[in-house]
């Protein structure tokens, strides 16, 4: 296996909103690690360093976190980006040990080109697995490859990459090939014409007013 990325992270003093706003301006996030035993761990990391890995690594990324001079394994296991920035705002990490399985969602990636008129739809974009967290698989491909109208993959067909077991049920639906969905336009008529008996009636389309409605109107004011 490839060197593990090194992170390196600062022991948190201040809490609350207001020291992670303070953090976020210098450009660290805040960081939680927990698990085997660990008492939760409050720490920053350098923001465009811990985007690099999530952008080149994903998110399960394993990695060796330097706190105070001490390696920590570690799994990124969640993140919470800005909604508008797309920064990352905070993140949770799994403190993990060699030779250690972990339960792990895996993203799946849809390859290849179902038979003409018909059209792929992907049910689940991730599976549950469970893998050596140093084996972890980066994605799990499934070929549509050819396939017609009414053919499905469920979970128990995947092609599992490496050590990993499936974790999810077997019969959870994967993609689904169906026939095309067409938009449905609105007939003629159907919307902003006003019908043969609304017009007998004397109702007048949206924005005009009835003789009738405008003299009642200057009436009131009158009255007024």
């Amino acid at each position: 296996m490839a060197e593990l990325t090194r992170l390196k992270g600062e022991v948190r003093t201040e809490f609350g909103k207001g020291a992670s706003r303070r953090l976020r301006r210098e450009f660290r996030v805040p960081v939680v690690v927990y698990g085997n035993d660990l008492d939760p761990l409050h720490v920053h990391v350098d923001i465009l360093e811990l985007q690099a890995i999530l952008r080149n690594e994903g998110v399960n990324a394993v990695i060796e976190l330097e706190v105070e001079g001490q390696d920590h394994l570690v799994m990124i296991k969640a993140v919470d980006q800005n909604v508008l920035t797309l920064d990352v705002d905070h993140a949770d990490m799994l403190n993990v040990k060699r030779g250690e399985k972990v339960e792990v969602e895996v993203p799946i990636v849809v390859t290849g080109e179902s038979a003409s008129g018909s059209q792929v739809m992907q049910d689940a974009d991730t599976i549950l697995v469970l893998a050596d967290v140093l084996d972890i698989p980066e994605e799990i491909e499934v070929s549509v490859e050819g396939k017609e109208i009414g053919d499905q993959v469920l979970a128990g067909d995947l092609q599992i990459p490496g050590n990993a077991t499936l974790v999810s049920e077997e019969d959870v639906l994967i993609v689904n090939i169906i026939e095309p969905i067409e938009e449905e336009l609105p007939e003629p008529g159907e919307e902003g014409e006003v019908s043969e008996e609304e017009a007998a009636e004397g109702e007048a389309p949206a924005g005009e007013v009835n003789e009738d409605d405008s003299a009642d109107a200057s009436e009131g004011k009158d009255e007024e």
